[in-house]
């Protein structure tokens, strides 16, 4: 499964970089604003910024809602590096568009996917991956790694090529229930990614080492 790193923070995408883990980025406007960034031309740079660290994907998001605007936004985002993946949501106009960017040979990711049906829809469209939500769907108190584990073998049994990106995860083990299930990628915070590595028997475990490399001092 490939990780990547759900966030608009360079310090914290570097630092995943080089713990030798990160296989790309996923990151929108939304994000960007919270650090203060706005406006077309600042966000084209920080996105040039991220693909400078990262030599794997990087998701790329339009603003547009319809098909003529999410053409012209993704035309414009897949210029600013070879790794850009355009984000494209999960509606009728974005099937469009996936469709358009996929007989251009961009990739795409269609985000907002919460059902299986729209899973089906977007890899006939072309797809390169999808974005289940799947903390977003534990909230509203069904199970979000069930849809993943669904999507999995619907696509097995037709062979798509579009991969499953697992969004919106919240801990780390969302992750390892990602990974049973079967996700080609999951995209998550440092945080979750991190609580990768905390287990308190590797702890005592060190701790004991410790003592016992002392003696030899």
């Amino acid at each position: 499964m490939k990780f990547y790193i759900d966030t608009a923070v360079l310090e914290e995408i570097q630092e995943a970089h080089d713990m030798g883990i990160l296989d790309g980025v996923t990151t929108n406007p939304s994000l960007m604003a919270k650090l203060g960034i706005s406006g077309k031309e600042a966000v084209n740079f920080h996105y040039k910024a991220i693909c400078n660290i990262v030599k794997g994907e990087v998701s790329a998001e339009v603003l547009s809602t319809n098909y003529a605007g999410m053409i012209a936004e993704g035309d414009e985002l897949s210029k600013i590096a070879s790794n850009i993946v355009v984000k494209i949501p999960m509606t009728g106009e974005g099937l469009k568009a996936i469709k358009y960017f996929s007989a251009k040979g961009i990739k795409t990711n269609c985000t907002l996917v919460f059902s299986a049906g729209q899973a089906i829809l977007a890899a006939k469209a072309g797809a390169t991956m999808i974005s289940p939500f799947i903390g977003r769907i534990d909230d509203s108190n069904w199970d979000g790694v069930q849809l993943i584990e669904q999507i999995v073998h619907i696509f097995g049994n037709y062979h798509f090529n579009t991969e499953i990106l697992a969004a919106s995860i919240r801990n780390p083990l969302h992750i390892v229930k990602c990974a049973e299930a079967g996700a080609d990628i999951a995209t998550c915070p440092l945080s979750a990614i991190k609580g990768l590595l905390k287990h308190p028997l590797t702890d005592i475990g060190l701790a004991q080492f410790v003592e016992d490399a002392k003696k030899f001092m």
